[in-house]
């Protein structure tokens, strides 16, 4: 079916508004907009996945109402993730969306970043693979989006720069609430005041630098936060995590061939260096792998150094088996702890 009524779109000079009603194709919208149109979504269920090829574009649901993006024939199961998904496998992106097993993707190509499209105000829920992923994007924006029970990523980007994720829902997917990885140079990406429960890891960064993640909410998860570098040169680092709470994090998530099980993890670094964490709440995360405790530094798969990370005004507390822990021989001693508020450490009086 068509795309709707056209009528001005008074946030976009240049552009139009392509208004979407249940029954009408979300994609043939997308496919009739121009750079800087916005395609909107009224209250009500829509059949995806939806590919988003062209600049500027904006997807959005309705300021009332809740529009949702489920898979085409495809009922939800009670979890929210489709009860027909494979097991979580390779994020890769394979157009058509749909045919891919993604909610929403947002793609560019290696030779030409996808820029400034944003997706808001939307629920993306039962999808085999993820419910909203940017590739080779610049400026990419997800707010207001609640992205649950999807069988890997809730919401994140790959080989991107300049993302925002602001103000979203990230529950129940397989993988990770909030996902950025594989940039060498995110040149400022922001993950922002989203809250992430029920995933295996509530927000993780992979094989990324220069990245923003603050004044998030993680609870209920394997972990709460994991900052990972595996085989890439330069080290995963430079990345800034304040302000955000992580309490509780203590599903029981099996392990795979890379990772030992994942339980009871505030904050878990590895093959990561220079990271600063700053003014986070880190309570309660409790279990019996490796990696549980609140702040924990651990070997790289692929070996690179866990080192020189730095943690100021910290409350990091009733954590187990430790509050703080460096794991990583390479890094003991290498680390900076400035005005925390914790107890056990490994080693002793880091705090």
């Amino acid at each position: 079916m068509g795309s709707g009524v056209l009528i001005p779109a008074s946030a976009h000079a240049r552009g139009v508004v392509h208004r979407v009603l249940p029954g009408e194709s979300v994609q043939a919208a997308v496919d009739a907009a121009a750079p800087g149109d916005v395609v909107e979504l009224a209250a009500g269920t829509y059949p995806g996945g939806v590919l988003i090829g062209t600049d500027r574009l904006t997807l959005r649901g309705p300021s009332s109402g809740e529009a949702v993006i489920v898979p085409a024939g495809a009922s939800p199961s009670p979890s929210g993730r489709s009860a027909s998904a494979p097991a979580p496998g390779v994020n890769e992106i394979a157009p058509p969306c749909s045919e891919g097993g993604y909610g929403v993707c947002v793609l560019g190509t290696p030779t030409r970043d996808l820029v400034g499209v944003r997706v808001a105000s939307l629920t993306v829920t039962g999808f085999a693979k993820s419910g909203v992923m940017g590739r080779y994007t610049d400026g990419m924006t997800v707010t207001g989006v609640r992205s649950r029970g999807n069988g890997e990523h809730g919401i994140g980007q790959e080989f991107s720069v300049r993302g925002s994720f602001t103000g979203n829902v990230a529950d129940d997917n397989a993988q990770s609430g909030l996902f950025v990885g594989d940039a060498p140079d995110a040149r400022g990406t922001a993950v922002r005041g989203n809250h992430a429960e029920g995933n295996r890891i509530g927000v993780h960064v992979r094989r990324g630098r220069n990245i923003g993640i603050t004044g998030n909410e993680t609870t209920g998860n394997c972990a709460g936060m994991f900052v990972v570098g595996d085989e890439t040169h330069p080290v995963t680092g430079d990345v800034e995590i304040t302000g955000n709470t992580m309490v509780a994090n203590n599903r029981y998530c099996p392990a795979n061939a890379r990772i030992a099980h994942i339980q009871g993890s505030g904050i878990v670094l590895t093959g990561a260096q220079h990271v600063r964490i700053a003014g986070n709440q880190i309570l309660d995360n409790q279990g019996d792998s490796p990696m549980s405790g609140g702040v924990v530094m651990v070997p790289s798969f692929t070996g690179d150094g866990t080192s020189e990370q730095t943690l100021v005004g910290n409350t990091i507390l009733r954590n187990a088996s430790a509050d703080v822990a460096e794991r990583d021989p390479r890094g003991v001693g290498s680390n900076t702890y400035t005005s925390n508020v914790c107890g056990t450490t490994q080693p002793a009086d880091l705090c």
